[in-house]
């Protein structure tokens, strides 16, 4: 078994109806780890995901998760915030502390403290209809960072949002990810925001998904606003656009 959280090794996946998504994935999450998964539309990337949540199942391979990993779990956040529309954001993000079984009075000093964190504290009562694009996304990350997993999962949660709610999110997603020392996955289109928030990016090849190339990012967190200014960045956005554009040569 590997130190890090997450491990899968020579890891493929065929669906029901015969495709093909995954074929020999390798991938180790160190602990403390953010890592990018960046490829176009199809390639499997977000199969990935749900193998290492467990909501999928490999066809071959094998997946294995440290103890750590394992006892504290681990929490999804999907593009679409999914809140349920007739609940306060209160209780969105309580939802997976109730469903464990804990009262509403018990999960509330969790609740607000998590609320607090993500710039939420005022809003508590309200329903997410009346939240910006942020805002939801903001409660859904509350609510899955409010069980203290391990490890969290990210599918292009930013996606839908405007550039600069995107740019001030990426920002505050590296002070919350350092401060409850996470190891975290997030599956991106955007080169940029790859760049910009990951120790390392791995570029996935079209289906069947398999890893391409993988670039290491020096630069150390938190990296401010300027550093996407700077020759490093330009350099590495340069590389990954590289590899994406011979991955698409490889599918033609």
């Amino acid at each position: 078994m590997s130190t890090g959280d997450v491990s899968l090794r020579g890891v493929g996946k065929r669906f029901a109806n015969g495709v093909l998504a995954l074929a020999d994935f390798s991938l180790e999450l160190a602990a403390g780890e953010f890592v990018a998964l960046l490829g176009s539309s199809g390639c499997g990337k977000s199969t990935v995901l749900r193998i290492v949540a467990g909501l999928d199942t490999p066809s071959t391979g094998v997946v294995q998760r440290s103890t750590a990993a394992s006892a504290r779990g681990t929490a999804f956040v999907f593009q679409d915030p999914t809140l349920m529309p007739w609940a306060s954001v209160f209780d969105n993000v309580a939802l997976p502390l109730r469903l464990a079984g804990h009262s509403r009075r018990e999960v509330r000093p969790q609740v607000e403290a998590m609320l607090a964190a993500v710039g939420l504290k005022d809003f508590a009562e309200h329903p997410p209809a009346t939240l910006s694009g942020g805002m939801r996304m903001r409660a859904s990350i509350a609510r899955a960072l409010v069980t203290e997993p391990e490890v969290l999962l990210m599918d292009e949660p930013f996606a839908a949002l405007d550039e600069i709610t995107r740019a001030r999110l990426n920002q505050d997603l590296i002070a919350w990810w350092r401060a409850r020392q996470l190891s975290v996955m997030f599956v991106t289109h955007s080169v940029q925001e790859a760049v910009f928030l990951a120790d390392r990016v791995l570029v996935m090849g079209a289906r069947p998904g398999r890893v391409l190339a993988e670039l290491k990012l020096e630069t150390p967190q938190p990296r401010g606003a300027a550093h996407r200014n700077s020759d490093v960045f330009h350099d590495a956005c340069r590389f990954l656009s590289d590899a994406l554009e011979a991955a698409q040569a490889d599918l033609a």
